[in-house]
């Protein structure tokens, strides 16, 4: 026998021995790894996490109506809170609603979130609103009653005649005597700055461009024996200009007929 301390070691003890110490260094290794890369498996996590929520968002796409439980869960959840929420938004305006019409009704203040009411009276705004405006601006006569592409403001009455009897227009400017102008060759004259559409253009910057109308009307009369009779008279009506008509130094009313003596 050889002596014990020549004896050479069993193979298999050898074999343990290298395979444990080549797991031990491989494990050293990772955990070296991970301790100098910690951002690097942080970045194959968040990836790993990315590349499972593209699939899942891809497998929905595919599959719209194959979704899990959970999901199905979670939207029947969602679908009941946005119920909630309108039920609990319309329960509210019933009660802004019910509120604004009781102090309507009483004019008293009230919050309707705190329920206190607040006697102190509202102060109004001085606020300058617009009055109503009831002139003629034209617009229903926008499609019959244009000529030479202008709207006229005033259309003649069922009553409008030519007159049989010659009147004459004498016209001054201050103490100066113009030219007499013949107002008998139709039923009525526009009266304006205009002059594409008037027939009689007044100039001046105080008139309107539909300043006023002379129009001719077939009225009813009396005679002296108490007979009713017509016949054709002159009339004048201001169609709302800036700064009026005035008929005897007295300004007239808009939109009113007035008739003009001799």
């Amino acid at each position: 026998r050889s002596p014990r301390g020549r004896r050479s070691r069993s193979p298999h003890r050898a074999a343990v021995k290298v395979k444990q110490e080549r797991d031990d260094h491989c494990r050293r290794g990772n955990e070296e790894r991970k301790q100098r890369y910690p951002s690097e498996q942080e970045h194959r996590r968040e990836r790993s996490g990315d590349r499972d929520r593209h699939r899942d968002h891809s497998d929905r796409r595919k599959n719209p109506n194959e979704r899990p439980g959970v999901r199905g869960h979670e939207r029947e959840r969602d679908v009941q809170n946005i119920r909630e929420q309108q039920a609990e938004r319309e329960f509210y305006n019933e009660r802004r609603r019910e509120h604004r019409q009781n102090n309507e009704g009483s004019g008293v203040d009230q919050n309707p979130e705190l329920g206190q009411s607040d006697n102190k009276p509202k102060e109004k705004a001085s606020v300058n609103k617009e009055k109503p405006s009831f002139e003629l601006s034209g617009a229903l006569l926008e499609d019959t009653n244009t000529f030479r592409g202008v709207v006229i403001k005033y259309s003649e009455p069922p009553e409008a005649r030519i007159p049989k009897k010659r009147w004459r227009l004498y016209p001054f400017k201050n103490d100066e005597f113009l030219p007499v102008m013949y107002i008998h060759r139709q039923s009525a004259y526009l009266l304006g700055r205009h002059r594409r559409i008037a027939d009689i253009p007044i100039d001046h910057p105080s008139c309107s461009k539909q300043h006023a109308v002379f129009q001719y009307r077939l009225v009813e009369y009396t005679r002296a024996d108490g007979t009713v009779g017509r016949r054709v008279r002159p009339y004048i009506i201001d169609l709302g200009s800036g700064n009026g008509t005035f008929l005897n130094n007295q300004r007239i009313e808009p939109q009113r007929y007035y008739e003009l003596k001799e």
